[in-house]
């Protein structure tokens, strides 16, 4: 249950990064992914049992990062295809 926040923060951060350009995209997600992965192990409380909880929730938040961007770009794509003159 503690793991919704961290992905859920990717996701949405996937989604809204989907629209830079690739270079904006590696340095947005990049950074978004280690705030967003150390929040969730402040949050949690994990960081009083060990700090290597952010090694678990960043690549988790950098993950659903990556599933979000795949999402978004595929549905842009889909969507400039429909739009085609014939």
């Amino acid at each position: 249950m503690e793991e919704i926040f961290p992905m859920a923060a990717g996701l949405i951060c996937g989604l809204l990064l989907g629209s830079l350009t690739a270079r904006r995209r590696w340095a947005g997600g990049l950074a978004f992914s280690v705030l967003a992965g150390f929040l969730a192990t402040v949050l949690s409380g994990e960081w009083r049992i060990s700090m290597a909880f952010l090694l678990v929730d960043i690549p988790l938040v950098a993950g659903c990062a990556t599933l979000g961007v795949l999402v978004s770009r595929t549905l842009v794509l889909r969507r400039s295809e429909g739009r085609r003159p014939v």
